[in-house]
């Protein structure tokens, strides 16, 4: 690892952490050339995952954004960020866990309010109808008759 400061090779790992529940390895290093202390991130370098957007367009999968949509679902709604934090990390390890390196975006739509259902029905019904793309009245009011359905009348329905 090169000092960022005198550009010397030569350096010694004082002290590893897990950070990010063991996604990286933070070490603070001292360089032998210049004695300075420096933090660098160790992480495992993944193939980054591709989601494939209804037009066609493909980009790469940004828990940021999901992170995004989520939190407006989510304003003046009693949802924690930290559980929000929790849905993306969820999803991220899912899409993670899969061989598969694209996923479309419904996929992804779908896994987040499966999530979003049992945290707050609010959210999950905005979610919905960004991600469903509710075009009137009706397609609200089914969702929240599907939503507001008894267990016991679902197993009917099958």
């Amino acid at each position: 690892m090169k000092c960022p400061y005198c550009s010397n090779l030569e350096n010694r790992v004082l002290d590893s952490r897990d950070v990010r529940d063991g996604e990286e390895i933070r070490r603070r290093r001292e360089c032998s050339g210049c004695n300075r202390r420096f933090t660098t991130y160790e992480r495992i370098d993944e193939v980054p995952v591709t989601v494939v957007k209804r037009d066609g367009r493909r980009e790469r999968f940004d828990r940021e954004k999901l992170l995004d949509g989520l939190l407006r679902a989510c304003e003046k709604r009693p949802v924690a960020r930290a559980e929000l934090i929790r849905v993306v990390d969820t999803v991220e390890n899912a899409i993670s866990a899969r061989e598969v390196r694209e996923m479309s975006s419904e996929e992804i739509g779908s896994m987040v309010i499966a999530e979003l259902r049992s945290l707050d029905q609010v959210a999950y019904v905005r979610f919905a109808s960004v991600y469903r793309r509710f075009e009137d009245v009706s397609q609200f009011m089914d969702e929240l008759r599907h939503l507001l359905k008894r267990p016991e009348d679902e197993a009917v329905d099958e």
